[in-house]
């Protein structure tokens, strides 16, 4: 089986470090920062469309400033400011020892999902780490899993997609991919259901009795 993981919520918890960045890019434009609990929902979405909200505004120019201020705490602090979930690496490990073969699958730019997976020493795990441009191309989990699919010549029928939000499920199905959601991140099993998970987890063990039996 091809698995697909999300990132934030999913491997690392990334809590922290994105909203502070995000607290950080409000802070430095002079506009409101709302408390740090309050911008959970940030976490998953394409961080463009998380900006147009936070500053209610579809000005392209005004959201590429906050997204410039963004990166630039997150490039050198914020991507560090973050945690594997535990269970994760034995949960990556045992996937990998029965042959499925492993990818990441973000909305977070490929630049940095790449530095993070590096930082926590999971590279080992993944085929490959695939995410947004900065230019936002390939922020959505539809585009991403499809430009997934079709790079590495990957059946529907042998490929599934793990993740937390909404957006996971959704792209999962919009490319006829099955979807399984997992509830120690940031999505609830409301969200992840209604959108499409064909099942949801509550830790990271319990995906290896998901897969068992299949195979690349």
């Amino acid at each position: 089986m091809n698995i697909l993981f999300d990132l934030d919520g999913t491997l690392t918890d990334s809590y922290q470090g994105i909203t502070r960045c995000i607290s950080h890019a409000l802070n430095t434009m002079g506009r409101t920062v709302p408390p740090q609990v309050s911008l959970r929902w940030c976490i998953g979405p394409p961080l463009r469309n998380s900006f147009a909200s936070l500053l209610d505004s579809a000005d392209d120019d005004l959201v590429d400033e906050a997204l410039n201020l963004y990166r630039e705490r997150f490039g050198t602090v914020g991507l560090f400011e973050n945690e594997v979930y535990r269970g994760v690496p034995e949960t990556l490990d045992a996937l990998q020892q029965k042959g499925h073969t492993l990818y990441v699958a973000t909305s977070k730019p490929a630049v940095y999902a790449g530095r993070i997976i590096d930082h926590f020493s999971l590279g080992g795990y993944f085929k490959t780490v695939s995410g947004s441009e900065l230019d936002g191309r390939l922020g959505d989990k539809k585009s991403l899993i499809e430009h997934i699919l079709q790079t590495e010549s990957i059946d529907i029928s042998n490929a599934s997609m793990v993740g937390d939000r909404e957006h996971d499920m959704i792209g999962a199905k919009a490319n006829g991919v099955a979807g399984f959601g997992v509830l120690w991140g940031y999505g609830t099993r409301e969200e992840l259901e209604v959108s499409g998970a064909h099942a949801c987890f509550s830790s990271p063990q319990e995906l290896v009795p998901l897969f068992n039996g299949t195979s690349n």
